[in-house]
C-alpha cells in the first residue's frame, strides 16, 4: 500500500474543521466519499456538524454543507445506485440526501424520519435484491455469465409485481429498530419496534440481509463480558401501515473472554460488523483495552443436534430428518494487535464458503478477500477476511516499522498519535480513503498483488477481471485506473476489447457504450494513446447521435414488419456500396423520413457536426502515416464510417424537406455538391475496412483525391474535448500528491497535454457546450456543468423547447455520454 495523495483544511483563525466524535464516512459506488466533521467556530464556541461529500477525481472540490442535524452525526449510508445518502444523529434523526439537478457537488435534504432522544447506531438501507457475485477462481473464463453470476436474493420489501420498495432501517441506542418506507407519491412511512422483549442499552449494532428478504440486526452494550446478541428482523406493510416483526437469533460470547488468560485483559468490544451487508452468518469481532487489541471472525452454521440414545430407539432418525440448530463457530482470531481505532469492509460479493481458507495461488491474493484494521500508531493493515492472516501493511508518517521499537517507546510517551479514525474500501478494493485525528482525507493504494510479488500477467489479470466487473454493473472504475501505468495501457486495452468480443451479440449490444468509455480513461494514461482519447469521445457521441436520429424516424403505415426504420436503413446501406448518395437513396421509403420542419431545423448543430467530422476525417486521409493524430482510429473503423454513411443518406433526405438543415460547407465551387463528394469518398474508405478481418489501404486514387479537399472545401476545426482537470493523470509517477479543500491544485498537468496544443482552444477562444455543439462565447454567461471524468462541457440549463431536441438533452440529464456524473461550474470557467 501507498499513498496516493492526500487533501486538509486550509487553517483558518475564527473558524476550523475538527474531527466529530463519532467520526463517520462512506464511499458509493459511483466513487463519492461522503464524511463528516464538525465546524467549531471561536467567537460563538459552538459547533456546527457539517456533511462532506468529494469526487475522488476532484478531492478539493468539496460540497460542505450543514446538516442541520442538533447532535454528533452517528452513521453515513449510500444508497445502491450511489445517488442519495442517509445520515443519522445522537438524537435519533435520520436525513436523506438528494442530488439537486443530479450534480454531483450539489446536494439537498429531501425527506427524513426520527425517534426522539435516541441516538441512532446503526443506519442501512433496504436491500434491493440485486446480487451479483464474482467468482475469482473463474476470472480467466470467456463468458462473463461464467465470472459474474446472478444470485437469487429476495429484496427486503416488495411492491405489487415484485418491485423493491425503497426504505432504510435504523438501530437505537435503547434496543428499538425503526424502519422508514418510501412510498411511489414520495410520502414516508415509518414504524418503530424493540428488539426483544427487555430491552437494554445497545452501543454497537450492525445491518445484514438474509437471501430470502429478512434482516439481521446484531447488536452489543460494549461490554465483552455481555453476550453479542442477534436478532431476524421481517417487515411487512398490512393496511398501509408498516409492520416490524422480530425474533432472537442465537447469541455468542467472544472467545477472548472464555479464555482463562484473558478473560479480563478486553474489557470493550469496540467493533463490531457483519463481513457484508448481504452476509448475515458472518460477522467480526473486535475487543480492546487501553492499548491492544483482539480481533475475531465468526460464523453461523447449521449444526445437527445429538439425540440421546434412548430417543433413538424410540423414533429413529432417518436421512435428513435429524434435528439441526444454527450455532456460532469461530473461524480465526489474530494475538494481542496494537489497539484498534478503524475498520473497513470490502464491498465486493466475491462467492466463497467457510471452507475457503484457502484457495488456490493465483487469487488468494485478490484484494477483495482483505478488510483494512486501523491501529492508534497509524498504521493500516489488510488481512484476509476470514482467516484474518496478514496480507499487506502501510505505515503512516507517524507509526514506525517494527524494528524501531526505541522509537515506538518514545512516541507512546510524546502524546496521541495521528491515526485513521474512520477507513472505507472502495468497491473494488484498490482504494482505501482514512479519515484521521486531525480531519484530513488521505487516499491510499491497495496493490492488486496485495503486496506480495507476483508477474506483471496476474496483476494484469486482476485489474481486467475488475474492470470487466464494472463494465457489467455499471459501477465507476476509478480506483481502478490508480493502478494503471503507461505500460499496460495498451495490454488493458486489447484484451478488453478481446473479453467484450467473446460475449454474445445482446450482451455487447449493452455494454457497447460503457467498454468505448472505459477505453477512453484508459488510454489517458499514456502518452503512446492519449490522442485515442478524443477518438473514443467522438465515437460515443456518434453512437448516441445515430440512435436519436434513427429513433425520430416513423414508420409510414401502422402495419409494419419486424424491423423499425432505422434498421432497414442500416440493413440497406451495408447492402447496397454504390458511391452515389442518391442511388442509394432511392432504395429507401423516403415516406419514412418525413419530420416537422422545426424538428429538422433545431437538430441542425448535430448534423453539421456529422458533416465537419465526415469532411475532416477525409482530409486527414493523406496524413495517416504522420504522428498520431485525433480521429485516426476512425480511419481503420468500418463499423464507425458505415454510421456516418448512413447519417448521410438521412441527412441528405432531411434536406429535400428542409435545406436550412443541412450542414454548411464553405466550397470554392458554386456548383459544387459537398455531400455527394463526402459520401463518394467516405463509402470508398468505408469499402476498405467494413470487414474487421480484411482491412485493405486505401489506393492512390482515393489519397489523391482526399489530397484535394483543402483547395475544395474549408476544413473545419474539430472542438476536441479538453484534457481533464482530474487527479488520475497527476498520480502516474506515484509520488505523494498534498492537496487543500476548495483550492483547486497548481500542479502541472498530464506531461504529454502539449500534443493537444493544436486541438485545444485557447484560453481567449470561443468555448463550446460539447452536447448541444452550441458556441458559448470566450466568457460564458450560462451555467454550465462539466463531466467528472471526461471534462465535457454543457449548459446546465435548457435553452430548446423543441421535443426532440428536449429528448436529445434528456439522454444526458444523470449522466454524461461516458457515464460520468456532472458537477457545477463557475461562470468564469477556463
Amino acid at each position: 500500500m501507498d499513498l496516493a495523495y492526500v487533501c486538509e483544511w486550509e487553517k483558518r483563525p475564527k473558524s476550523n474543521h475538527c474531527p466529530s466524535v463519532p467520526l463517520v464516512c462512506a464511499w458509493s459506488c459511483r466513487n463519492l466519499i461522503a464524511f463528516t466533521t464538525d465546524l467549531k467556530n471561536e467567537e460563538e464556541k459552538d459547533l456546527t456538524h457539517m456533511v462532506h461529500i468529494i469526487d475522488t477525481e476532484h478531492p478539493w472540490d468539496v460540497y460542505s454543507v450543514n446538516s442541520g442535524h442538533a447532535e454528533v452525526i452517528t452513521c453515513l449510508e449510500w444508497d445502491q445506485s450511489g445517488s442519495r445518502l442517509l445520515s443519522a444523529d445522537a438524537d435519533g434523526h435520520i436525513k436523506c440526501w438528494s442530488m439537486t439537478d443530479h450534480l454531483a457537488n450539489s446536494w439537498e435534504n429531501t425527506v427524513g424520519s426520527m425517534v426522539e432522544g435516541d441516538p441512532v447506531v446503526a443506519l442501512s438501507w433496504l436491500h434491493n435484491g440485486v446480487k451479483l457475485a464474482l467468482h475469482v477462481e473463474k476470472s480467466g473464463a470467456s463468458n462473463f455469465g461464467e465470472k459474474f453470476s446472478r444470485v437469487k436474493f429476495s429484496p427486503s420489501l416488495t411492491l405489487f409485481g415484485g418491485k423493491p420498495m425503497e426504505g432504510w432501517i435504523a438501530v437505537t441506542i435503547s434496543g428499538l429498530v425503526t424502519v422508514s418506507l418510501l412510498k411511489p407519491n414520495g410520502q414516508v412511512l415509518t414504524s418503530t419496534e424493540s428488539l426483544c422483549r427487555l430491552r437494554c442499552r445497545v452501543a454497537l449494532a450492525d445491518v445484514a440481509f438474509t437471501g430470502g428478504g429478512n434482516i439481521v440486526v446484531a447488536t452489543s452494550d460494549g461490554s465483552s463480558a455481555s453476550p453479542v446478541q442477534f436478532y431476524k428482523v421481517c417487515v411487512s406493510v398490512v393496511n398501509e401501515k408498516c409492520k416490524i416483526d422480530t425474533e432472537i437469533l442465537p447469541s455468542l460470547f467472544m472467545r477472548c473472554t472464555t479464555d482463562p488468560a484473558r478473560k479480563d485483559k478486553y474489557p470493550a468490544i469496540t467493533h463490531l460488523k457483519f463481513l457484508a451487508r448481504d452476509m448475515s452468518e458472518q460477522v467480526l469481532l473486535c475487543a480492546s483495552n487501553q492499548n491492544s487489541s483482539i480481533v475475531e471472525c465468526w460464523s453461523l452454521r447449521k449444526e445437527g443436534l445429538p439425540v440421546n440414545n434412548i430417543f433413538q430407539q424410540i423414533s429413529p432418525v432417518v436421512g435428513d430428518k435429524q434435528p439441526m440448530i444454527l450455532k456460532w463457530r469461530i473461524l480465526s482470531a489474530t494475538n494481542d494487535l496494537d489497539r484498534v481505532s478503524a475498520v473497513a469492509l470490502p464491498k465486493l460479493p466475491i462467492s466463497l464458503t467457510n471452507t475457503d481458507l484457502k484457495v488456490a495461488n493465483d487469487t488468494k491474493f485478490f484484494p477483495g478477500l482483505g478488510l483494512a484494521l486501523a491501529f492508534h500508531d497509524g498504521s493500516v493493515h489488510i488481512v484476509h477476511r476470514l482467516s484474518l492472516q496478514m496480507m499487506a501493511v502501510f505505515y503512516g508518517s507517524s507509526s514506525q516499522r517494527p524494528v524501531d521499537e526505541q522509537a515506538i517507546k518514545r512516541q507512546r510517551t510524546a502524546g496521541p498519535l495521528v491515526h485513521f479514525k474512520a477507513m472505507q474500501l472502495s468497491w473494488t478494493s484498490l482504494a482505501l480513503a482514512g479519515i484521521d485525528s486531525h480531519g484530513k482525507l488521505s487516499m491510499l493504494r491497495i496493490s492488486p498483488s496485495m503486496g506480495h510479488v507476483l508477474d506483471m500477467n496476474m496483476s494484469l489479470r486482476h485489474l481486467l477481471f475488475l474492470l470487466e466487473y464494472c463494465m457489467v454493473t455499471g459501477y465507476d472504475w476509478w480506483d481502478i485506473l490508480l493502478h494503471v501505468q503507461p505500460n499496460m495501457v495498451q495490454n488493458l486495452v486489447e484484451k478488453l476489447h478481446e473479453e467484450y468480443m467473446r460475449q454474445n451479440a445482446a450482451l455487447q449490444q449493452v455494454l457497447s457504450t460503457r467498454i468505448v468509455a472505459m477505453k477512453a480513461s484508459l488510454c489517458k494514461l499514456s502518452s503512446s494513446t492519449i490522442a485515442r482519447v478524443c477518438d473514443y469521445h467522438a465515437k460515443l457521441f456518434l453512437i448516441a447521435i445515430s440512435c436519436t436520429l434513427k429513433s425520430l424516424l416513423r414508420p409510414h403505415v401502422l402495419n409494419t414488419p419486424d424491423k423499425s426504420p432505422g434498421d432497414r436503413l442500416t440493413e440497406i446501406c451495408s447492402k447496397i456500396t454504390d458511391i452515389d448518395i442518391d442511388k442509394v437513396m432511392i432504395n429507401l421509403k423516403t415516406e419514412e423520413f418525413v419530420l416537422e420542419m422545426n424538428t429538422l431545423q433545431s437538430l441542425q448543430q448535430l448534423i453539421q457536426w456529422v458533416g465537419d467530422f465526415v469532411l475532416y476525417l477525409l482530409a486527414s486521409l493523406p496524413n495517416q502515416g504522420s504522428p498520431v493524430r485525433p480521429g485516426h482510429s476512425f480511419l481503420r473503423d468500418g463499423a464507425s464510417l458505415g454510421m456516418f454513411r448512413e447519417l448521410m443518406v438521412v441527412i441528405r433526405i432531411w434536406g429535400l424537406l428542409k435545406p436550412s438543415c443541412l450542414p454548411v460547407y464553405t466550397a470554392t465551387s458554386d456548383t459544387q455538391d459537398s455531400m455527394s463528394l463526402l459520401f463518394r469518398l467516405l463509402t470508398k474508405l468505408w469499402l476498405c475496412c467494413r470487414e474487421e478481418n480484411h482491412i485493405t489501404e486505401p489506393d492512390d486514387t482515393l489519397i489523391d483525391e482526399c489530397c484535394l479537399l483543402p483547395s475544395q472545401l474549408l476544413i473545419p476545426s474539430i472542438d476536441w474535448l479538453p484534457i481533464n482537470d482530474g487527479i488520475i493523470s497527476k498520480l502516474q509517477n506515484k509520488q505523494l500528491v498534498r492537496l487543500q479543500f476548495g483550492k483547486a491544485p497548481g500542479l502541472v498537468g498530464h506531461t504529454v497535454s502539449s500534443q493537444f496544443d493544436a486541438f485545444v482552444r485557447a484560453p481567449g477562444q470561443p468555448k463550446i457546450d460539447h452536447l448541444r455543439r452550441l458556441h458559448l462565447g470566450a466568457y460564458p454567461t450560462e451555467e454550465c456543468k462539466s463531466c467528472t471524468r471526461c471534462g465535457c462541457v454543457t449548459m446546465l440549463k435548457s435553452p430548446n423547447k423543441v421535443t426532440a431536441v428536449k429528448q436529445w438533452e434528456q439522454r444526458w440529464i444523470k449522466n454524461c455520454l461516458c457515464g460520468g456524473l456532472w458537477r457545477r461550474m463557475p461562470l468564469s470557467y477556463s
